[in-house]
């Protein structure tokens, strides 16, 4: 029997009661004077007076407690062949060295520090120090256009920089070096000082004065015993700001307070993922992104687990088996990823063959998440793997999941489409543009009833106008989570599209994710997006964009009828979908969310800004090719 329904039951009936509660598992310098104090920030502050230090409670409390022999990091690259494994000790003694080299850097409490690594451990390290010291890290992801990293050092105005001089991807190297010094050229601030990792693969030149070498500076502070305490910060104090990847106008900085994001994602390491301390848990994503902050790097350490950090991809490092080969050689007992990693896999070894080549005994849970979990993948992996496959929902302002099936707690029914049901913490509703409260089933605009559980981000660096504008202007009470979907009268949530990515077909609104997910459960498609393209007559028309799966081989308009048909039967005849067009491949981000918006803007031939976070800018050019070729820019014939 799941035990979600009490849980929930009682964070309903005591908020404050429920997460004093689970405060209890973190380690406080000084407590809190209030748990929840209503009347601090926007819509009140969590953990109000306490004291305490994250990086204290990632590694020194397990260390003190005799656990530092136990594996807490483990870094597994394919594309290097390199794999490392740091106990609790060992990474003690990494982190307090980096923290004692940016202490001579001038770096103190408060100041931020701006992160531009590829996926080494020593990023991990980095975020680690900063938050030794009580100063602010600000991940940038590593490989992100200069002009788009100075944005992000004007505005977080850091102290230093931590780097590398290269990132590695299959079949190429990406120069990190030339990159940062160009963002810092066009930035009007200037970082005093930057710590660069030099990597075999392609060193780089380094600037007198200005840049010093990571691992010569490390190895001396360690060899000299040169280490630091952990500096006590308010519970409400920034521990990192995490700029979202818009792609237009200035990003948003999300800022994260320490107290309650320690209390939130130590809860859901046990109670949501059901991973114990000793465990090895894996977050199959890029520090660069929320999920890498929370899980990679603070969820796991946080709970006494061990993390991989994997530098590699899904699919070419070297098959479509090396997530298998990870959890196989690392024992990882839950894995959390995109979908759009599993579409990869699932693309590239349609039966799953590669997996019986691996023995996943200790394997118990597959979570998903970051873009919308079709039906058709779940029911793939899920067959594939017979394991749980659990979509769960959350955001970048969150922190950790809004919605989803907490396995520690014993996991309900899972529901094909849908992340679940609301955690502890969250009151999601569904309105309408006017802000009522809309009959289950009906789609709308989903919303959190203010004030945000703990983790919840508390303002916007630099912009606490845009924050109210942004997220809090538009239903007042309410936090505005920009996606749309329903809740059915079992209290299942179905995000089915961001509220811009709602289509309006003469009147009709439509989801998009509706459609995608009718696509998706054809056979020979591994995945497809659905974008809605100016009409002169309908105001919106559907247009789908699709890839097959590896080995098919079918006549493009034979398999385009028998998408529209497929639509026109699961959806209805209002949906006027009548274009459904085979591509290579689907432009996305780096955290494997497709560019539906750009997509649409190629389309409707729109001016647009190339998204600052896209994978491949290639794939815009093959898009826009085929949509010529079938006459579909600016109109659908």
């Amino acid at each position: 029997m799941s035990k979600y329904l009490a849980t929930y039951s009682a964070w309903q009936s005591d908020p404050v009661g429920f997460w004093e509660d689970a405060g209890k598992q973190i380690d406080w310098v000084t407590p809190a004077t209030s748990t929840f104090n209503p009347d601090s920030g926007v819509y009140g502050r969590w953990f109000d007076g306490a004291t305490c230090n994250t990086c204290y409670n990632c590694i020194d409390r397990h260390v003190e407690a005799g656990h530092g022999d136990r594996l807490a990091v483990v870094y597994d690259s394919p594309v290097t062949g390199q794999v490392q494994r740091f106990n609790y000790g060992e990474l003690k003694d990494q982190v307090s060295a980096l923290a004692s080299v940016l202490r001579g850097l001038g770096v103190e409490k408060g100041d931020r520090v701006v992160i531009y690594m590829p996926m080494v451990p020593q990023a991990i390290f980095a975020m680690l120090a900063c938050a030794r010291l009580g100063a602010v890290h600000s991940v940038v992801f590593g490989g992100f256009a200069p002009q788009e990293l100075a944005t992000r050092i004007d505005d977080a105005t850091p102290k230093a920089i931590v780097s590398a001089s290269c990132g590695i991807e299959p079949g190429r190297t990406i120069a990190y070096k030339p990159l940062l010094d160009e963002a810092i050229d066009l930035s009007t601030h200037k970082p005093e000082a930057c710590v660069i990792l030099q990597r075999e693969t392609l060193t780089c030149d380094l600037i007198t004065g200005r840049d010093h070498d990571y691992a010569v500076a490390v190895d001396a502070a360690l060899a000299a015993g040169e280490g630091t305490e952990c500096v006590p910060v308010a519970a409400t104090d920034p521990l990192y700001i995490l700029y979202t990847s818009g792609t237009t106008g200035q990003p948003k900085g999300v800022v994260r307070d320490n107290g309650g994001h320690m209390v939130a994602l130590k809860w859901t390491m046990e109670n949501h993922y059901g991973v114990k301390p000793g465990e090895v848990f894996w977050a199959a994503s890029d520090v660069g992104w929320v999920v890498g902050h929370s899980y990679i790097c603070y969820g796991p350490l946080l709970h006494g687990a061990a993390t991989v950090v994997y530098e590699g991809k899904p699919i070419g490092t070297p098959d479509a088996g090396a997530f298998w080969r990870v959890i196989q050689d690392h024992k990882v007992v839950a894995m959390f990823t995109a979908p759009t990693a599993f579409r990869a896999i699932k693309k590239a070894d349609p039966k799953g063959a590669l997996i019986a080549d691996y023995d996943l005994s200790c394997f118990r849970t597959l979570f998903l998440a970051g873009e919308r979990s079709d039906p058709a993948t779940i029911e793939w992996a899920q067959a594939k793997l017979d394991r749980p496959v659990i979509d769960h929902w959350w955001q970048t302002e969150t922190g950790w999941a809004m919605s989803g099936n907490p396995v520690g707690l014993g996991a309900f029914p899972i529901k094909l489409g849908s992340p679940g049901k609301p955690m502890p913490g969250y009151d999601i509703q569904v309105l309408d543009d006017e802000g009522h409260e809309v009959p289950a089933g009906t789609l709308g605009n989903i919303v959190c009833k203010l004030p945000l559980p703990p983790s919840g981000f508390p303002t916007l660096w630099n912009a606490p106008e845009r924050f109210i504008s942004s997220y809090m202007a538009e239903y007042p009470g309410y936090y505005a989570t920009s996606d749309a979907g329903i809740i059915d009268e079992d209290g299942y949530v179905f995000i089915m599209a961001r509220t811009d990515d709602i289509i309006n077909v003469a009147g009709h609104r439509l989801s998009t994710g509706a459609m995608e997910e009718v696509i998706g459960a054809h056979p020979d498609i591994a995945e497809c997006a659905v974008v809605g393209k100016a009409d002169p007559l309908k105001g919106q028309m559907p247009l789908g964009l699709y890839v097959t799966n590896d080995g098919t081989n079918r006549d493009e308009a034979e398999l385009e009828a028998e998408l529209v048909k497929l639509v026109r039967a699961k959806i209805g005849a209002v949906a006027s979908f009548k274009c459904a067009v085979e591509v290579k491949r689907l432009p996305k981000t780096r955290s494997g969310k497709v560019l539906r918006g750009t997509v649409q803007k190629i389309a409707d031939d729109e001016a647009f800004k190339m998204p600052a976070a896209i994978d491949d800018p290639a794939i815009l050019t093959e898009i826009k090719a085929v949509l010529v070729a079938r006459n579909l820019i600016g109109h659908i014939a």
